[in-house]
């Protein structure tokens, strides 16, 4: 089975995660220590959707992000740009908008939504300013992104046990439950480089987003990072 690697060429991302599609909520449960429905719910507070919202969920997968925003009333578009994500997402959300669609080109015309949100995905393109200019260029002025992603523990302790654990425990967790093994080195991988809070803010900054901030979640394994669209 295929894993990308750092250059995270697209086309070999879209085949990983095709073949990880359907167990792709075990796998961001076993990244996340088992905490990914208590992060859904604080993303949804940070959110707050609204009826007649439109929101534009990027990386949307199958779907698992999406849900709670559609069933708070918004108008919700998925994008994913795995057909394999999107064939599980259609399958098992029917009632969901799937989209296929590439984050450093979306196929939106500038102005569209009230939110742009991205959980789990920004660290797998491979140009992550580019989409955030990308994401920018869709949303409405005085509209909102939101980006949920891994990111650095703030106890330097506990950073380190928790890299230990992706580099080490998670791929031999991933020989007994996983069709492709190799994919979650890849994601380990990606978490482990990905920029730390303060220079993803810098970077939203940079892209034109306004008032960059983000909160921590169990201690900076996630953090939401928040932006808004000047007028």
């Amino acid at each position: 089975m295929s894993r990308a690697d750092l250059g995270k060429d697209p086309d070999e991302v879209s085949s990983m995660f095709d073949g990880v599609a359907k167990r792709y909520d075990i796998v961001n449960d076993l990244l996340s220590l088992g905490q990914t429905k208590r992060w859904r719910k604080q993303v949804q507070s940070i959110i707050n959707p609204q009826p007649g919202m439109a929101i534009l969920d990027i990386a949307a997968g199958p779907g698992s992000s999406s849900e709670p925003l559609f069933k708070a009333g918004a108008d919700v578009t998925s994008l994913d740009f795995s057909e394999g994500m999107l064939a599980q997402g259609r399958k098992a959300r029917p009632y969901l908008k799937f989209v296929k669609g590439d984050a450093l080109n979306l196929p939106f015309v500038e102005n569209t939504f009230d939110v742009t949100t991205i959980s789990f995905g920004l660290r797998n393109t491979n140009d992550y300013q580019r989409a955030l200019r990308e994401a920018l260029r869709v949303t409405k002025p005085g509209g909102r992104m939101v980006i949920v992603e891994f990111s650095t523990p703030t106890s330097r302790i506990f950073r380190t046990i928790y890299m230990n654990y992706l580099m080490k425990a998670l791929p031999k967790i991933a020989e007994r439950t996983s069709s492709n093994p190799a994919a979650y080195i890849y994601l380990a991988e990606s978490i482990r480089a990905w920029p730390t809070q303060e220079e993803l803010a810098e970077k939203m900054s940079a892209s034109g987003w306004k008032s960059p901030n983000w909160v921590n979640l169990t201690g900076g394994v996630v953090a939401v990072h928040t932006g808004i669209k000047g007028s």
